[in-house]
């Protein structure tokens, strides 16, 4: 049986990008560009030439080896002939292998954002289209807001969309700008779409999040039969985001609904490597992962359960839709006031600690994990932390350094101008080989001067630290009131790219943080020296 291939189409640079918070660099561009090409997409959008210098710079160079590179503008404008328009002029003129014309396809925004007649606006389609094929490029056409408009006015919305096709377009995408359709809806219009006279496999979807839909409605418009997917890593994007490409790439190659009838540029192989590029894209980003994002979250393949982590050591199909090594993720069996003795077994298993399912210190670890989680601390949370206490508990922890004392001191004054400060201040008593070093440091906030202190001179230890850094501080206030419990999760890293994360609880702020601190700062110790590390620094 012959497979359909499903064409995927990145637009993580162009649409991505107009996520808030997001503003790629060229060199950030650059970057990303690579990351896609070498996974296998299609096509890589990269963004918008003349619209700004950035996106004007990018593609002064085609950036992909073997994914087609597509430029994104709009049609020409209205009373304006296609080769004296500037805009489809640089589009024409940039490195692109494509160009994705945007065009407007309800009558609505043709009168409301154009400002022209409706056949003003056939013909730019028509014109820029032609225009783009006799430059030699492939061309592309984004219907805008093409669902909202075929419920508004379908005989117009097709016409947009049958102009593109008749006047050489290889790919004509219905989006669905508001991201409001609902996939029986998708269904039905893509169905018309096709029984217009448009082939399916000239067909695309662009969907976005609005109503959290955006992968279900692009399934939807592949079982109509839509045969390009338009979308971004990790669903970034305006608003609500686009279609998530890492949850809809191993949907199409796993689930045997798709994967019986269609194929992708992505093979078993390449897809090992989709939990890396998914977390590797949000490093770039400097921005936390989404541990429950399907199939590549820290909490994908988590159980936290006992009777759940039992049934998962026999059979892991018991509790898994599919198997976590296929897309590079892993199982994870949390330890927490929840989980029996299977789920500490297999957690420490994973981490090469060895440990007799009868040996009283492994009764011992349960009841210490369950005792501290009862009082606020969150070990699933906090795997750098959970794998000391098993080795303290277990076995044994060197005694890298003593902390003799620490005080923290915040003074609010005015300066020698008279502006008002807040000034924090540490003082840290450590002992490294029976020798007693004081460290006095000013920090942006009582945490951060704290931390500056503590890694101020631990002797000879203090070159292992120099590339430990902070990457995430988590407060939790777990009850009411002024005294209340505070629990601290830190996020470590260091130079070799590995993070880590451990958990501190007091009814004092900073001793919370203090006990996050030294953990962080013990667990790379531990990991310098191989003896911690082989899961938590996951």
């Amino acid at each position: 049986m012959t497979l359909e291939k499903i064409t995927l189409f990145d637009t993580t640079l162009r649409d991505g990008q107009q996520t808030p918070g997001i503003d790629f660099s060229v060199e950030d561009k650059i970057a990303i560009a690579a990351m896609l090409d070498d996974f296998g997409f299609d096509y890589v959008e990269g963004g918008y030439p003349g619209a700004n210098p950035t996106d004007t710079t990018f593609f002064s160079k085609k950036r992909t080896q073997k994914a087609g590179f597509v430029a994104f503008g709009m049609t020409k404008r209205a009373g304006i002939s296609a080769s004296n328009d500037p805009g489809l002029s640089q589009l024409i003129q940039s490195k692109a292998d494509a160009v994705c014309l945007v065009a407007k396809s309800w009558d609505y925004h043709v009168k409301v954002a154009l400002g022209c007649t409706n056949e003003e606006n056939l013909e730019s389609i028509r014109d820029s289209v032609k225009a783009v094929v006799e430059a030699g490029k492939l061309s592309m056409v984004d219907c805008e807001h093409f669902f909202d408009g075929y419920k508004a006015n379908p005989a117009y919305a097709l016409a947009c969309a049958k102009e593109a096709y008749q006047a050489g377009a290889r790919w004509v995408v219905l989006c669905d700008t508001n991201g409001g359709t609902q996939p029986p809806e998708i269904r039905d219009i893509v169905s018309a779409v096709i029984a217009s006279g448009i082939p399916g496999s000239s067909l695309g979807i662009h969907a976005h999040n609005d109503t959290g839909q955006a992968v279900a409605n692009s399934l939807a418009a592949v079982e109509a039969g839509v045969r390009q997917i338009q979308g971004t890593l990790n669903g970034i994007g305006e608003r609500c985001g686009n279609a998530d490409l890492v949850t809809i790439i191993p949907t199409l190659c796993l689930k045997e609904t798709y994967s019986s009838r269609f194929e992708t540029s992505i093979d078993r192989e390449k897809l090992v490597g989709l939990t890396r590029l998914s977390r590797a894209f949000d490093e770039l980003l400097n921005r936390s992962p989404n541990h429950q994002s399907p199939y590549v979250g820290g909490s994908a393949f988590a159980t936290k359960a006992g009777i759940h982590a039992s049934a998962l050591l026999k059979d892991p199909k018991t509790y898994e839709h599919v198997e976590p090594e296929s897309v590079g993720n892993f199982r994870k069996v949390m330890v927490s006031d929840q989980g029996g003795k299977a789920n500490f077994l297999n957690e420490l298993k994973r981490r090469g600690i060895t440990v007799a399912k009868d040996d009283p210190k492994l009764d011992t670890l349960i009841s210490v994990v369950k005792e501290r989680e009862a009082s606020g601390y969150a070990y699933e949370g906090a795997d750098a932390s959970f794998e000391l206490l098993a080795l303290k508990t277990l076995g044994t922890v060197p005694d890298f350094f003593a902390v003799e004392s620490f005080r923290v001191m915040v003074e609010r004054r005015f300066d020698s101008h008279g502006r008002l400060k807040t000034v924090s201040e540490a003082v840290v008593r450590v002992i490294v080989d029976g020798e007693t070093v004081m460290s006095v440091a000013e920090g942006d906030g009582p945490v951060n001067a704290l931390d500056i202190a503590l890694r101020k001179d631990l002797g000879k230890y203090q070159s292992e630290i120099l590339d430990l850094e902070l990457a995430d501080y988590k407060v939790r206030i777990l009850n009411g009131g002024t005294e209340a419990i505070t629990r601290v999760l830190i996020e470590s890293t260091d130079a070799t790219g590995a993070r880590w994360w451990t958990v501190g609880v007091s009814e004092n702020i900073i001793d919370a943080s203090f006990q996050a601190l030294m953990d962080s700062i013990v667990y790379k110790l531990m990991k310098n020296r191989e003896l911690a590390g082989q899961i938590a620094a996951e």
